[in-house]
């Protein structure tokens, strides 16, 4: 071979193994942008979680990233969401954003629906409009759409309530709840809760003691109302019982705060006492048609293993301790009745 013939091998080749590096190069941009543009970190920290409502569009979910600025760049975010056919697989939810994370963690988290679940828990909640607040600033569903259906004569009466006595559904304890979650769910759940707490044991004990269910979380409302210490309830759940068994009025002072719709009453007058509610106990007798407040657990327990004693009358304590003074006669009970208003006017406690 001559020596013009070998420069021009010599130079074919450099050029092919320039056009390989070329290749090769090109090839590296390309899988270090398309690896990049995947599992590069792109989420920010500017958000805790991302909240997709029901309905959302992907449009709707592109928005909220953009206007949140939940991602660095949301072009890529956009390429990666169309290269992964997430537009059509919008899910609902509340999901929890770590910051560094990649589009594809991201996206895969929000086509599989991989929401973080929402703990919701409720005790010593006066009203049920009050619950309907509180849980609308944990879920979805809105206060107003909740309280429709506690509202709603026809809805309750299919779970066995009726719109006074549906209260008593929502046993007091820590749930857990996923975001999205609709009123009409929140309730179906609930009442699957109560059925659950109403095992065999506990209704047997109310049908012993001649209540129903209901009855025994309105009672145990009253109880929670008088009750400062939980040890006293029994106690107290069995003056209540003791006066409802033999025909008397339960003249309880929660009912007559609740009629009067006047929860900062700390003296109940005999204004107070003439207050026109079906919820008044110094006016009806029997139980009110619905409970006070929520029930606590260990009210209603307290109920259902009342103990059993002779007293029907009982007054706080003067020494403002949060315990009863109990009484089986009317002059034991004026004695400690009077102590107390002393105790009270000494207090310039007025209303």
């Amino acid at each position: 071979m001559c020596a013009a013939e070998s420069k021009k091998l010599s130079f074919k080749a450099k050029v092919a193994i320039a056009l390989a590096v070329f290749v090769i190069t090109i090839l590296g941009i390309t899988a270090l942008n398309y690896y990049l543009k995947f599992f590069g970190p792109n989420v920010t920290d500017k958000e805790e979680y991302l909240y997709i409502r029901t309905g959302s569009s992907f449009s709707d979910v592109y928005n909220t990233i953009r206007e949140q600025e939940i991602v660095k760049d949301t072009t890529t975010f956009l390429w990666s969401a169309q290269n992964m056919e997430y537009p059509g697989k919008v899910k609902p939810g509340r999901y929890r954003l770590k910051k560094g994370m990649s589009n594809r963690k991201l996206i895969n988290m929000l086509k599989a629906g991989n929401q973080e679940a929402v703990k919701l828990a409720f005790q010593n909640v006066r009203l049920k409009q009050s619950l309907s607040g509180m849980v609308a600033q944990k879920l979805e569903a809105d206060s107003v759409s909740l309280m429709k259906l506690l509202d709603s004569a026809a809805y309750v009466e299919k779970l066995g309530f009726d719109t006074n006595s549906v209260y008593a559904m929502f046993i007091p304890n820590s749930y857990e709840f996923y975001w999205n979650t609709s009123a009409e769910k929140f309730v179906d759940r609930m009442h699957d809760e109560y059925q659950k707490f109403w095992n065999d044991d506990r209704k047997t004990k109310a049908k012993s003691i001649g209540l129903s269910p209901v009855q025994v979380s309105i009672l145990a409302s009253i109880v929670d109302a008088e009750a400062l210490h939980d040890k006293e309830m029994p106690e107290i759940a069995g003056l209540y019982m003791n006066r409802y068994n033999k025909g008397m009025r339960l003249e309880a002072d929660p009912t007559v705060i609740y009629a009067n719709n006047d929860f900062g009453i700390r003296r109940v007058l005999n204004k107070h006492l003439r207050k026109v509610s079906p919820y008044n106990t110094y006016l009806n007798k029997g139980l009110p048609p619905g409970p006070i407040s929520m029930p606590s657990i260990n009210a209603i327990d307290a109920v259902l293993n009342f103990k059993k004693h002779k007293y029907i009358y009982m007054c706080a304590k003067e020494d403002f301790s949060g315990y009863h003074a109990f009484a089986s006669t009317m002059e034991e009970h004026l004695v400690n009745a009077r102590k107390f208003q002393q105790a009270l006017n000494e207090m310039n406690i007025k209303k």
